[in-house]
């Protein structure tokens, strides 16, 4: 892995983390839905214009159309949707760690239906993110936490899971950005139809609902995604997944720096063991690959 590939992980972990702090900005102010359709929107219309700006095509290999699709809805409508109306309940850190171990899920399911082998050391990491998330989650638990917006938040990541297992090496091929500017097109079709089944839109404006709402649509929504598929495409997908072992700790860092979110003993050290144990999991598939 050179320089290059380690700062851009770097680079895509942060912007990954604090998705979720601008998030919680974004829905005290704003409905959710509404939101991501408008965010979705903006994204995708300049993801596709700069594409086509660079010669980049719409015409997808039949693999891209589906990682298109299946990535639009799955990871922009479903996991997004859900734990956008989840933070208006529960806190941007408890978002965050759920999020953050899709690693995990992602390894087990491919050891459990896949028949993908999983080293010790990898058996043991899932293990130990197991207990990391317990830790936390008991604690909030105990402090009165939303059940249900936890439970949006679970049903999140097993949506951007089953994602990541649909599309994987879908997207090779090039037209990085144009995919990226299409998934967003996708989920903001798949978004706004919610939005009018749903939700009433609300909506009270602010400098700092603003500011939330620009840097979510360009940064997290539109840079980390054409960052991660640049990752994916140069170093693959299970390298490029390391990165996200550095997640839990910038989502609960940024959330307490950003939004002065409570942060405990036991959220730090639930944290440092789901960030080892997602390592622990992304090393063992390096060494079976």
């Amino acid at each position: 892995m050179d320089i290059r590939a380690i700062l851009m992980g770097l680079a895509f972990a942060v912007m990954w983390s604090s998705a979720f702090t601008s998030a919680r900005i974004i829905v005290a102010d704003a409905s959710p839905m509404a939101a991501l359709t408008l965010r979705y929107a903006i994204s995708g219309l300049l993801g596709v214009g700069i594409a086509l700006a660079l010669g980049q095509s719409w015409r997808l290999t039949p693999a891209q159309w589906r990682a298109t699709i299946l990535f639009g809805v799955l990871q922009n409508a479903v996991y997004l949707g859900l734990n956008f109306v989840a933070m208006q309940t529960i806190q941007a850190s408890v978002a965050a760690i759920i999020a953050s171990t899709m690693p995990l899920l992602v390894a087990l399911a491919g050891w459990m239906f896949l028949g993908e082998r999983l080293r010790p050391l990898g058996i043991a990491g899932l293990i130990a993110g197991v207990a990391g998330v317990s830790l936390i989650m008991g604690a909030r638990i105990d402090g009165g936490v939303d059940l249900t917006g936890l439970l949006l938040c679970g049903i999140a990541v097993v949506a951007l899971t089953i994602a990541t297992l649909s599309v994987r090496g879908a997207t090779s091929g090039g037209n990085f950005l144009m995919i990226v500017g299409l998934q967003m097109l996708v989920g903001c079709l798949a978004c706004g139809l919610a939005t009018l089944l749903f939700e009433t839109p609300r909506l009270d404006p602010s400098w700092t609902l603003a500011a939330a709402f620009a840097y979510t649509t360009l940064v997290p929504g539109l840079a980390a995604t054409f960052v991660w598929f640049w990752l994916v495409n140069r170093i693959g997908a299970t390298r490029a997944a390391t990165f996200h072992f550095l997640n839990p700790f910038f989502g609960v860092a940024i959330a307490a720096l950003m939004l002065s979110e409570p942060l405990g003993g036991r959220d730090v050290l639930g944290v440092v063991i789901i960030a080892l144990g997602i390592l622990a999991v992304q090393i063992s598939r390096q060494r079976v690959s």
